[in-house]
């Protein structure tokens, strides 16, 4: 029997959930590629507020080997989405959002809620 899945920790859902080119859902006849809010969780740590895979299995309270899987399928799917021109989808998942983002059980100092959702990437603040 395998072991239960631990559900990975997520500050907030996505601002939006369906991303691609215009008019690509009438080409590609309604298919779209699915990506779980882990997986965009992962990208926005790594990718955008720049922490490391170590870092990010922290604020996700996983594994660093999770991580590096959970990244590699969310970068295959944004490589697909951008190559095929099909839509991407961003729903579902096993995961548990943060805590209230200002009480002391908060998921950290990348918390995107906290932070108004900006980090280390483009909309960074100076600590």
């Amino acid at each position: 029997m395998p072991r239960p899945r631990k559900p990975r920790r997520v500050c907030a859902q996505p601002i939006s959930e369906v991303f691609g080119p215009l008019g690509a859902a009438v080409r590609s006849g309604g298919s779209m590629i699915a990506m779980t809010v882990e997986e965009y969780e992962c990208l926005r740590l790594m990718d955008f507020e720049g922490l490391t895979q170590e870092e990010c299995a922290q604020q996700m309270d996983v594994a660093r080997t999770t991580v590096q899987r959970i990244y590699a399928d969310a970068r295959r799917k944004v490589a697909q989405s951008l190559v095929e021109g099909t839509p991407l989808r961003i729903q579902g998942g096993d995961y548990r959002l943060c805590s209230d983002p200002n009480g002391p059980e908060h998921c950290g100092e990348y918390c995107g809620r906290r932070r108004g959702g900006f980090g280390r990437g483009r909309g960074r603040r100076e600590h």
